[in-house]
């Protein structure tokens, strides 16, 4: 597996504080509580040493975009600070399903029945139930992960009555050249009428945005972590 990078900029409370201090500000502006959105603090490519200011400064819930980099520094962390919930936000191949269920609460990317399937049979035999976000891919971009607009109603079905799970909400990622809003306000049209009230929505850059949306997880990783020194 390969390590970590270090970030440029350290993570620091003062990092985190500011982020909350925003998403605060977000919900105030949206007319909503505060204790309806989630903060996800995105740690990916960073290293225990990186991630444990921002734990001692009170954060509890964090997300990562691969299963072995997850398992590489998680369960320490997590043994040394109970309380923590750790979700899954990238992209999850069917044969790291077994893997996931075990160390994530909430799997962010579910898109395709090969992988409900998989699942399942995970949901079988373990105890663990991870909350489980469709994935919509909003703006249809052939590189990106996620089920299309128009076949989103069919897929939840299929998620529900075909394989047996239960979807909790969204997640959406907006196409880097265009505006957020659009997008959010889709994917938040697609849950209402499928009865789902989580919202998965909303990075570093847009996610007041995403709160007016009715975002309830927003995905914070560069606002509290610092710059990345290589992409994912």
């Amino acid at each position: 597996m390969t390590t970590p990078a270090a970030p440029l900029t350290p993570p620091s409370p003062s990092g985190l504080d500011a982020v909350e201090q925003e998403i605060a500000r977000a919900c105030r502006d949206a007319r909503r509580a505060r204790a309806g959105v989630t903060l996800i603090a995105v740690s990916k490519t960073f290293d225990a040493p990186a991630i444990a200011p921002v734990i001692a400064a009170g954060q509890r819930v964090f997300g990562e975009n691969r299963v072995q980099e997850a398992k590489g520094k998680w369960p320490a962390l997590m043994a040394a600070t109970p309380g923590i919930a750790l979700h899954l936000i990238g992209p999850l191949q069917s044969n790291k399903a077994r893997e996931a269920v075990a160390l994530f609460d909430a799997i962010h990317s579910v898109d395709r029945d090969s992988l409900c399937e998989a699942l399942a049979k995970e949901f079988s035999r373990q105890p663990r139930r991870p909350e489980l976000f469709v994935q919509i891919n909003t703006g249809e971009e052939p590189q990106k992960a996620g089920v299309a607009p128009q076949d989103a109603d069919a897929f939840i079905a299929r998620c529900r009555d075909v394989h047996g799970l239960t979807v909790s909400g969204l997640m959406c990622i907006p196409p880097a050249d265009e505006a957020p809003a659009p997008h959010f306000a889709l994917t938040a049209k697609i849950a209402a009428r499928n009865g789902l009230t989580k919202l998965s929505m909303g990075m570093s850059a847009d996610f007041a945005t995403a709160i007016a949306f009715g975002a309830t997880h927003v995905r914070i990783g560069s606002a509290i972590f610092g710059t990345r020194t290589r992409p994912l």
